[in-house]
């Protein structure tokens, strides 16, 4: 039997560990006993005989559905609650081909608490790529605040591809041998994109048919198979990160199924090479300096009254000369992994970390670093890899080591310090030689609801002016509410981002424009 190592990707090593803390903080509701039971589910008008017996079956385009039952069991973590369901949707591995293959998709239904003032269906994308929806929907009360779960239905799923759904395999060996992400010569350039050709061809082989169809376009479109067989006629949404390329995707394929839908830390799916490496240079650049300011003001600082900004750039040239080392390791530090190491803690503002790291590099101390690289245990054959999801909706062509170093450039001049974007650097590096099959476009939405974006003034993943450009594509049906603080993922920061979201989802109210939120307490 072939043994298998799960990795995670938007998010780097720990971070994902620090959210799922910051929430429980948060939210300290009690669990309540639900008593109404999802084991039956509903029924819906069009069901063809495969659906009924679950193998599927296309419907009227029109629908843009899938017939297909759900089959609720008691989920495995939570095998006494009543108000929690797990189950599986067998969907078409092509939509384009929805009589060809199909792969079971993995979700998890946790019902409204309050049954009478329920009013619908809320999915819930996490993002990644690669983040578990079933382990959202298991861990709710630390996800979303306890009107919304009084209200909704709370539904997710585990993203084609990735976890329990038919999950991406490479080989471990091979993933272990991944050459560094920041080519400094021609040829070590050409040999990432050789590299990265072996890979895809390998997680094919590994995974199948499904590997080519994984992009968020796909996902979209799985998602309204599952409204269908809810018997749903619209979804309401709350999606982060990654997760909000799916609701792009979804409100254009599916206007009039949209009752509402926010996106917290919202990517603009327009933006081409150039300015995914400037913007995300330039906001990485930005939290380094709210770093600095707090440093200044704040004398529990590892580095108060020192001189950050220079003690960083030294740094930086023993990276270059190749003396930075890591004493927890002996490895040679490059200028990628130290901004790298850096930009984990902007997630969080976890600065006090940050500050401790940096003193302990600038000692040649031992310092806990993450790394850029994907985590594999070698003493398994597979890897489960979400990062292909990312090379299948990003267009992001560099055809040249000239050019390569050209991006490079026109990140260090809006990045004088950090010098890039690390996650943009990384997932560049990662899709050298691929060709999207979901590319970026500026939206084109018909739907009449009004849609909400949530973004930080100064997030690490998802750069504020990419939500200014994602509101102006929507025109007049977008609000903006501005999380005026550091981090990635605002819902859940203050009590003024909360009731912004908790009221738009519940009772659909709009912002007023200009609406924002202080920052919290660093």
């Amino acid at each position: 039997m072939l043994t298998t190592k799960r990795t995670t990707s938007w998010h780097p090593s720990g971070v994902d560990r620090r959210r799922r803390r910051l929430l429980r903080s948060l939210w300290t509701v009690l669990a309540v006993l639900v008593t109404l039971s999802l084991t039956a589910p509903p029924s819906f008008a069009g069901a063809s005989p495969a659906a009924a017996d679950g193998n599927g079956s296309a419907v009227d385009d029109a629908t843009g559905g899938w017939a297909g039952r759900i089959d609720w069991q008691a989920c495995p973590e939570r095998p006494d609650d009543p108000g929690t369901r797990c189950g599986t949707l067998r969907l078409p591995v092509d939509w384009a081909r929805p009589g060809g293959a199909t792969f079971p998709l993995a979700l998890a239904r946790r019902a409204a608490t309050d049954p009478a003032a329920r009013i619908g269906v809320l999915v819930f994308n996490p993002g990644g790529p690669g983040l578990s929806g079933v382990d959202t929907v298991l861990t709710a009360p630390s996800q979303l605040g306890p009107d919304v779960l009084r209200r909704f239905d709370l539904v997710s799923f585990d993203p084609r591809g990735t976890v329990r759904s038919a999950p991406v395999r490479c080989s471990s060996a091979l993933l272990a041998r991944h050459p560094s992400l920041t080519p400094t010569n021609a040829a070590e350039f050409e040999g990432l994109r050789a590299y990265n050709s072996q890979l895809r061809d390998d997680c094919r082989a590994h995974s199948g048919p499904l590997f080519d169809h994984i992009d968020s376009a796909s996902v979209a479109r799985d998602t309204d198979a599952i409204r269908a067989a809810l018997g749903e006629r619209q979804l309401s949404f709350y999606q982060w990160s990654y997760g909000t390329l799916i609701g792009q995707s979804y409100a254009e394929l599916f206007p009039d199924r949209v009752r509402a839908l926010v996106m917290d830390s919202v990517m603009d799916h327009s933006q081409g090479v150039g300015r995914f490496f400037r913007s995300g240079a330039a906001s990485n650049e930005a939290l380094f300096h709210e770093f600095v300011t707090w440093c200044e003001r704040t004398p529990s600082c590892a580095l108060h009254g020192r001189d950050v900004p220079a003690l960083f750039d030294r740094l930086m040239r023993r990276a270059d000369a190749g003396t930075l080392v890591d004493a927890s390791t002996g490895a040679t530090l490059t200028w990628f992994e130290l901004g790298f190491a850096t930009f984990v803690n902007f997630f969080d503002a976890t600065w006090a970390d940050l500050a401790t790291m940096l003193l302990a590099l600038e000692r040649g101390e031992p310092a806990s670093l993450a790394s850029p690289m994907v985590p594999v245990d070698t003493s398994q054959e597979l890897t489960e890899y979400a990062l292909p999801a990312f090379c299948q909706d990003w267009s992001l062509p560099v055809d040249s080591f000239a050019d390569w170093n050209r991006y490079l450039e026109l990140s260090r001049a809006a990045a004088p310090h950090l010098r890039a974007s690390p996650l943009t650097v990384r997932f560049a590096a990662i899709c050298l030689g691929w060709t999207a099959v979901n590319p970026q476009h500026r939206l084109r939405l018909e739907t009449r609801a009004p849609l909400l974006v949530l973004n930080g003034r100064y997030d690490p993943a998802t750069p504020y002016d990419g939500a200014l450009r994602v509101v102006d594509q929507l025109g007049r049906r977008g609000a903006l509410v501005t999380y005026q603080g550091s981090g990635h993922a605002s819902y859940p920061r203050t009590a003024c981002t909360r009731t912004y979201v908790e009221r738009y989802l519940i009772e659909r109210a709009v912002p007023p424009a200009g609406a924002s939120c202080p920052a919290a307490p660093a």
